[in-house]
């Protein structure tokens, strides 16, 4: 059942709701006022927030802008004695569920709280569904509700079950192996063999031996016949990673069997029928590389049927913090380590920064920070310097620009503000980790405003 936080500083208020509330079977928690309210929900994990708006200190839209931050999905009903438009407007412009003006009947508390919680888990399951999209899709799991990934998803979703040869086109680390793979899986070939090499990896010579095969004697070293990936994907699909850096001797008999359907196994003098899908990868411009004479033109037209491009981890910042989790929890499962979540700054930082790296070096890091930690929660110290300082400071590589002495301001005010928190306000640790003097330290903080 539903947890529910109750905030108001009339305690028959609190005590009337808890009673109504429990007996339709909620759980319900309670605070006095806004600053008890903002720990609870920073604390533990609730469906629902009801709160009085005229509070002494934090007031209820302080509680209401602080549970948006804290988690979004959660939503907050503001109650009052002293009910204007004017407040309503506010607090449905600040994201608030419902507004109710006091005194209010019981029923109307209770069929309001059903009615919001009942759109909230069906939001909820919507967004699971959506989450599970790939499941549906592969055999592993690309998370993402973005735009631009849900965009990747829709591709999928109408070239999959085509016979249709399609290049994956992103930076490194996007996951489009992950992609080939999910296309793959569900394609009427699901049940045949998805073969994959990259063409980086491997020299020329070998690479052309793995991938066409080859016949006992045809080279020195040739002790043994030996079968091709293309002639292994028979009926399936064959994923060529990297496809920029085939060479071209390679590239022109690849084009052969993509023209004809057969395959000739060095040292071999019959041909072999296939009927293989070919998808590929490259994180070049292969337009270019055509250009410079380095790729067959007629090849990428054969290999480019559909393109779809895999969106940089920049480019889709809204699933910084679903990738992140799912990665702890594997993280977690695998070392046996007690984390549980990050706190506000690590996900902070971990939203800010650029990752150069995309999603291989957001699993990375945060493997790291799964080994470091010492507590439930991964902290930004647990972060690589490079993710902390992107966090502190909120700067990446794709920023709007302003002029350079104000940015400049603005990063150093970042710098020292975060420092002083990090110290809880010790300036000489601050000074000495920013190898500044005490004076100078005073200087800036009367020059950017910011009070002990």
């Amino acid at each position: 059942m539903a947890w529910i936080l109750v905030v108001d500083d009339e305690r028959d208020i609190r005590r009337a709701l808890e009673f109504v509330l429990s007996k339709e079977g909620y759980s319900v928690d309670t605070a006095s006022d806004g600053n008890e309210a903002i720990n609870k929900l920073k604390e533990k994990n609730y469906d629902l927030v009801i709160t009085d708006l005229r509070m002494e200190g934090a007031d209820g839209f302080t509680v209401l802008k602080k549970s948006k931050e804290i988690d979004a999905s959660v939503p907050v009903v503001i109650i009052t004695a002293y009910g204007t438009i004017d407040s309503a407007v506010e607090a449905m412009k600040l994201g608030a569920a419902d507004y109710i003006v006091k005194p209010f009947l019981h029923d109307d508390i209770k069929l309001t709280v059903n009615r919001i919680l009942e759109h909230s888990r069906l939001s909820i399951e919507n967004l699971r569904l959506k989450r599970q999209l790939s499941q549906q899709f592969g055999c592993r799991e690309v998370i993402g509700l973005s735009e631009s990934i849900s965009r990747v998803f829709d591709t999928i979703e109408k070239v999959a079950p085509t016979k249709a040869n399609i290049l994956i086109t992103g930076e490194s680390g996007t996951g489009k192996g992950l992609i080939a793979e999910t296309i793959h899986c569900n394609s009427p070939r699901r049940d045949k063999p998805f073969m994959s090499i990259n063409c980086a990896a491997i020299p020329e010579n070998l690479l052309e031996s793995e991938l066409f095969g080859y016949k006992k004697g045809a080279f020195t070293g040739a002790t043994s016949d030996k079968t091709g990936l293309i002639v292994m994907a028979n009926g399936g699909t064959l994923f060529l990673d990297e496809i920029g850096d085939m060479p071209l001797i390679v590239q022109s008999k690849l084009l052969k069997v993509l023209e004809s359907g057969e395959v000739l196994p060095l040292g071999d003098t019959k041909m072999k029928m296939v009927d293989v899908r070919i998808i590929s990868a490259t994180n070049k411009d292969i337009e270019a590389c055509i250009r410079q004479k380095s790729f067959r033109e007629d090849l990428f037209y054969r290999l480019n049927v559909i393109e779809i491009r895999v969106p940089p981890l920049r480019e889709r910042r809204d699933d910084i913090p679903l990738l992140a989790n799912h990665f702890l929890e594997e993280g977690v499962s695998s070392t046996g380590k007690k984390v549980k979540m990050f706190d506000d700054s690590a996900m902070k930082a971990l939203i800010s920064y650029s990752w150069p790296g995309n999603v291989r070096e957001l699993r990375n890091v945060v493997e790291r920070a799964i080994i470091l930690s010492n507590g439930e929660k991964i902290t930004i110290n647990d972060l690589p310097q490079k993710v902390r300082m992107g966090g502190e400071a909120g700067y990446t590589v794709d920023m709007p620009l302003h002029p350079l002495k104000v940015m400049v301001s603005e990063y150093e005010k970042e710098i020292i503000i975060n420092a002083l928190r990090r110290y809880n306000g010790n300036k000489e640790v601050v000074v000495k980790m920013l190898g500044i003097d005490l004076a100078t330290l005073y200087r800036k903080m009367h020059k950017y405003g910011i009070k002990e």
